[in-house]
């Protein structure tokens, strides 16, 4: 997969400013669970914000570029406390990138 351009990037944060939170992590970290979960959240809306919660006490910025591995993902931003994940769908591609 190759690297998202600035421009993508911009693209990809103004389409996530419209949507909620679809996952939490919270003191539990990053489960597996939680891993499947964003990446079949991935594979049919390419596009998943995560909301981290006060009570988890990661690093946040460690906690999203993992996330991103083990999801196979793309990191878009880390704005606060939320996590904007990217990554191009198999079957139905939902987002075309400028």
């Amino acid at each position: 997969m190759t690297a998202l351009t600035s421009k993508q990037r911009s693209y990809l944060m103004s389409l996530a400013s419209k949507e909620n939170a679809l996952f939490q992590i919270g003191k539990g970290g990053l489960t597996p669970e939680l891993c499947t979960g964003v990446s079949e959240a991935l594979e049919s809306r390419e596009l998943v914000k995560i909301a981290v919660l006060k009570n988890c006490f990661e690093d946040l910025r460690n906690t999203a570029e993992a996330l991103a591995g083990r999801t196979r993902s793309q990191l878009v931003t880390v704005i606060g406390r939320k996590i904007v994940l990217y990554r191009p769908s198999k079957t139905k591609k939902v987002i075309e990138l400028p």
